[in-house]
């Protein structure tokens, strides 16, 4: 069964654009949505790649996730795009920094200016030095989830739940 071990943060400063690769624009659409965190999503690369994901809660942390995700023909993927109902668009920073396989994703239009750093890991138990540039932990905070914030954008949160996190 494949697993997808991930902690996500907020971005505190600015030191993670000396470690960032050649920025990957990603659209990720969200055809289905399941209160307990079952989510079908299609995610469009620029370089005519495309996904079909299935992602569910494994552990009760948010830590552990099944994650099934399969290629699919571009076609179905603009073609899945139009029939979401709840969309985002970000750029992947792949980062070169040991300890994990780290990213950070900007994203853009109605979730503007966030910035989220996430790191996949082997094993859920796994040592994990913290960046200094890495602020407030939101691993199992489904606000913060790409399905969420496809549904209900940082730019539609009340200003008091946006300045709470630091935004405008």
């Amino acid at each position: 069964m494949a697993l997808e071990i991930e902690r996500r943060f907020l971005i505190a400063s600015e030191g993670w654009r000396s470690l960032a690769r050649q920025p990957q624009p990603l659209r990720q659409a969200y055809l289905a949505a399941s209160a307990d965190g079952v989510t079908v999503r299609v995610r469009l690369a620029e370089k005519d790649q495309a996904w079909l994901t299935l992602k569910a809660a494994a552990d009760h942390s948010g830590l552990v996730r099944h994650e099934f995700e399969y290629a699919i023909p571009m076609g179905d993927a603009e073609a899945l795009w139009s029939l979401a109902p709840h969309r985002l668009v970000k750029s992947r920073h792949g980062l070169n920094l040991e300890g994990g396989d780290w990213v950070v994703d900007c994203f853009e239009a109605d979730n503007a200016p966030l910035l989220i750093a996430e790191v996949e890991l082997p094993h859920a138990d796994s040592p994990l030095t913290i960046p200094d540039w890495c602020g407030q932990e939101i691993t199992g905070d489904g606000r913060w989830s790409n399905a969420q914030l496809a549904h209900h954008p940082l730019q539609h949160w009340s200003a008091e739940d946006r300045h709470r996190f630091g935004f405008s």
